[in-house]
C-alpha cells in the first residue's frame, strides 16, 4: 500500500509539474481562469457531498444544524480560499509597471507553489471557527454585488466596442449587419419578455409584482432604442439592443428565483430543473464574465489598463539613440510597460469568488430545499437591483458626453 501511494503521489506531482511548466506568459490568465473552474467545481462537489463530513468536525458542528446549513458552509469555506489567494496577489501586485519588476514573473510563473498554496489554504478554512465564515458571509453579498457593477461595466465595454469594430469597416455589408443583429436582439428582448408574462404571471392570480418586473424590462428596452438613436446622443442600436436582451434575461433569473411555492411562479412544479438550469446559466455567465475581463484586461478602453500600458499612452519610444548599437542597447534596458493591471486582474477574481458563494448558496437565504440553489427572494431582488443598475449605466454612458463634455466615456 505505502508503494502505490508512492506511485500515486509521484504521479501527480507529475502531473503537476507537466502542467505548470505548459503554462506560458501569454497562457497564464487562461490558467488563472482554469484554476477559478476548479474552485466552482470544488465547491459544487463538496456541496453535495460534503455536509456529512461537516458534521463530524467539532468546532463546525457545534450546535444542531440543518443539511443546507452544512452545504453552505462547505461552499464559503471554499469560496474563503479562493478569495484570500487571488486577493493576497492582488496586494502583491500593487504597483506593477513594468515587467523587469520581479512580481511580473511571480505573476506569471512559479505554478507549482501557487497550486500547493491554493490547496493548503482552502484546507485551511475548514478549520476556522464559524464566527469567521459568518463575518465572510456577509462581506460576501456587498463583494458579490460589486461584481455583479463591474460585469455590467464590462458587457457595456463589449457592446460599444463591437458597435465600434464594425462601424470602423465603414462599407454597407457591416452596416447591414449592424442593423439585422440589432433588430433580431430587440425582436428576441421583447418575444422573450412576452414569454415571462406566460410563465410568471398565472391567470387567476394577483401577480402585480412580476407584471410591474416585466412590463418595466419592456419599457427600458424601448427606453434604450429612442434615447440612443436621438440626435443630440452619440449612440447606436446595436448596443441599445444588446443590453435589452441582458436586461430581459437577468429579468427572468430573477423572476425563476421565487420562491417554489409563490402561486406567481409559473415554473414552481418543475423546481429541481429550474434551479439546474439557474445555476448553469448563473456559473456560465460568472465563469465567461471573467474570462473576457481577462482577455480584455489589456484594451485601453477599459478601466483595466494601467497608464503605463503600451495602449494607454504614447507609441513613440522614450529615448531616441542615433547609433543602431547603442539603440538596441538602450531597448535592452528599457523596462517595458506590462498591458493589464495585475492587481485589478486578480481583485477580478477575488469578487467572483463571492459571486460564485452567493450563487451556490442562494445568497444564503435558506431555501426550503438544499435540492434547491439560488432561490429565495434576496436573489430575487438582487436580480432585479442588477437590471436597474444596467440600464441607468447604459443610459449614463449615452448621455454623460453632453453632461460632461470634457471626458471621453467608452
Amino acid at each position: 500500500m505505502s508503494c502505490l501511494a508512492s506511485c500515486c503521489a509521484a504521479s501527480t506531482c507529475g502531473l503537476c509539474s507537466t502542467v505548470a511548466s505548459g503554462i506560458s506568459r501569454k497562457s497564464a490568465r487562461l490558467a488563472y481562469c482554469g484554476l477559478f473552474g476548479l474552485s466552482l467545481v470544488v465547491s459544487w462537489i463538496l456541496r453535495e457531498v460534503g455536509a456529512p463530513l461537516l458534521e463530524k468536525l467539532p468546532w463546525i458542528n457545534s450546535s444542531t444544524q440543518t443539511k443546507t446549513w452544512y452545504q453552505e458552509q462547505a461552499v464559503l469555506r471554499v469560496s474563503l480560499g479562493n478569495f484570500l489567494f487571488f486577493a493576497i496577489l492582488a496586494l502583491i501586485m500593487i504597483g506593477v509597471k513594468d515587467q523587469n519588476d520581479r512580481r511580473d514573473s511571480w505573476h506569471h510563473g512559479g505554478w507549482i507553489a501557487k497550486m500547493v498554496i491554493w490547496i493548503l489554504l482552502v484546507i485551511l478554512m475548514f478549520f476556522l471557527p464559524n464566527v469567521v465564515i459568518t463575518v465572510y458571509e456577509i462581506l460576501s453579498k456587498f463583494g458579490a454585488g460589486m461584481f455583479l457593477l463591474v460585469q455590467v461595466i464590462i458587457l457595456l465595454d463589449f457592446t460599444h466596442s463591437w458597435n465600434d469594430a464594425w462601424v470602423e469597416k465603414d462599407e454597407q455589408k457591416w452596416y447591414i449587419a449592424l442593423l439585422a443583429v440589432s433588430i433580431g436582439c430587440y425582436l428576441a428582448a421583447f418575444a422573450f419578455s412576452g414569454i415571462l408574462f406566460i410563465w410568471f404571471n398565472p391567470s387567476g392570480h394577483d401577480c402585480g409584482l412580476n407584471v410591474f418586473f416585466i412590463v418595466m424590462t419592456m419599457v427600458l428596452a424601448f427606453s434604450f432604442g429612442i434615447i440612443a438613436l436621438h440626435p443630440a446622443v452619440n449612440g447606436s442600436l446595436l448596443p441599445a439592443s444588446v443590453i435589452s436582451v441582458y436586461c430581459a434575461y437577468v429579468c427572468y433569473t430573477g423572476l425563476s428565483s421565487e420562491p417554489r411555492d409563490y402561486v406567481c411562479n409559473g415554473l414552481h412544479n418543475k423546481a429541481s430543473a429550474v434551479s439546474l438550469s439557474t445555476l448553469i446559466l448563473g456559473m456560465l455567465t460568472t465563469v465567461l464574465s471573467v474570462i473576457y475581463s481577462a482577455l480584455r484586461a489589456g484594451s485601453s478602453t477599459t478601466f483595466l489598463s494601467p497608464p503605463s500600458s503600451p495602449k494607454a499612452g504614447t507609441k513613440k519610444p522614450l529615448l531616441e539613440g542615433d547609433d543602431v548599437e547603442e539603440g538596441k542597447e538602450t531597448k535592452e534596458k528599457e523596462a517595458r510597460p506590462v498591458s493589464y493591471s495585475y492587481s485589478f486582474f486578480h481583485l477580478i477574481f477575488a469578487l467572483a469568488s463571492m459571486y460564485s458563494a452567493m450563487l451556490l448558496s442562494g445568497w444564503t437565504s435558506s431555501s426550503d430545499s438544499s435540492d434547491l440553489v439560488d432561490v429565495g427572494w434576496t436573489s430575487v431582488w438582487v436580480r432585479i437591483c442588477t437590471e436597474w443598475v444596467t440600464a441607468a449605466l447604459y443610459v449614463w454612458t449615452l448621455v454623460a458626453p453632453l453632461i460632461i463634455p470634457d471626458r471621453e466615456f467608452f
